[in-house]
């Protein structure tokens, strides 16, 4: 493996009735509060009016910022950063999933500088500091609230670009599985798609003597393919949602790529598909990430692939190729995210092949050479 540094200056706070913990984490900080949220869900199943009343144990004076898209866009975020510098905001909560997380990150940025926010999000600008900010997580599925990452979209220019900076990272994160409770079968499933999409991304590397790693990436896999179902079939079930919300922490808060850096193609590919058509994240990721496996699976590559078909999906590798096992493997990924109700093809989602070259277009303004298991580059 490389060489590496490990830190990660996210305090996590994990469990039933850990909000209990909000009000002493926030003044932490300070009491001109933004509250970011997305469409409304956080009304409907409570977790709205704790978190008020948690900051009103503190005198907290809170605006808010409702409305966060599921793909956020950056016209949101600079509605959230004139409210922080009109009203002198201290503090930001970010009460949601990664898409009120990714926002509540480039609004702390924004606020902090005279620089435009897409600016930063294109790296044409550096961040140079960020408001502090905390995160209630209710749907398991980004990583977000463990890692300085944020996507952040453009619906004007249909870009979509994922950034981060050193000064990204939650100060603290809260997680109660009971705050996912609420969150539908599909959103559920789509949050189990990307968790597992992360991983896969991580695993696909060319690095050698990654044993601990590869163990720690397919240990999760697995966790998370023999959740799913019986989560799927008991939506309120706080082990389940325990185990998957866990899982979705774990993986994207660079613990499981200590010493290596994995591929994150289909990632880029999936960022230009939801900029166009604004499908969701994970179901994307469920209907491109098979394909990228088939495209880039070659000789010199195979012998990943069949590790991961041998050691998740079991399948028996006597008298079959390394490309053949290979591909038994990922046909059995495919299969599991149609039986859990994924997409397989942008058909369902009716689009057609009419805007491919406009999806690659996007995808070569993000990067035009990209994928760190198997480079691609050429499109558009």
């Amino acid at each position: 493996m490389e060489n590496f540094t490990y830190y990660n200056p996210v305090k996590l706070i994990f469990g039933k009735g850990q909000l209990e913990k909000l009000p002493e984490e926030v003044a932490r900080y300070g009491k001109k509060v933004l509250l970011v949220y997305g469409g409304g869900s956080i009304k409907r199943n409570g977790v709205y009016d704790n978190v008020l009343s948690k900051l009103n144990d503190i005198g907290a004076e809170v605006h808010e910022l409702p409305g966060v898209e599921p793909n956020p866009r950056v016209s949101t975020v600079r509605k959230g950063i004139d409210i922080c510098k009109r009203e002198g905001v201290d503090f930001l909560l970010a009460v949601g999933g990664g898409s009120t997380i990714d926002a509540t990150k480039a609004i702390a940025t924004g606020a902090t500088t005279d620089v435009d926010i897409w600016d930063i999000v294109t790296k044409k600008e550096q961040a140079t500091d960020a408001l502090p900010f905390g995160t209630v997580l209710t749907i398991s599925a980004t990583g977000s609230e463990m890692n300085r990452g944020s996507v952040i979209t453009n619906w004007e220019t249909k870009e979509k670009h994922g950034w981060g900076s050193p000064y990204t990272h939650p100060k603290f994160s809260i997680l109660d599985p009971v705050h996912t409770f609420s969150v539908p079968r599909e959103q559920t499933v789509y949050g189990m798609v990307d968790i597992m999409s992360h991983v896969l991304e991580h695993y696909f590397h060319q690095t050698k003597n990654t044993p601990v790693q590869d163990r720690f990436c397919e240990s999760i896999l697995r966790t998370v393919m023999e959740t799913a179902p019986k989560l799927l079939d008991d939506l309120e079930n706080y082990e389940y949602r325990e185990t998957i919300m866990l899982s979705g922490t774990l993986a994207l808060n660079d613990m499981l790529n200590m010493g290596y850096r994995g591929d994150w193609a289909t990632h880029n590919l999936e960022h230009a598909v939801s900029a166009v058509h604004d499908i969701p994240h994970g179901g994307g990721l469920a209907i491109i990430f098979p394909n990228w496996m088939n495209y880039v699976l070659d000789e010199q590559n195979a012998g990943r692939f069949k590790q991961l078909a041998e050691r998740l999906f079991d399948v028996d590798t006597a008298g079959k190729s390394d490309d053949e096992a290979a591909r038994d493997g990922i046909e059995k990924l495919r299969d599991f995210w149609i039986s859990i109700g994924a997409p397989a093809t942008l058909g369902d989602y009716d689009i057609d092949d009419s805007t491919i070259e406009e999806m690659a277009d996007k995808t070569v303004i993000a990067r035009p050479e990209y994928g760190n298991f198997k480079k691609l580059s050429g499109f558009g």
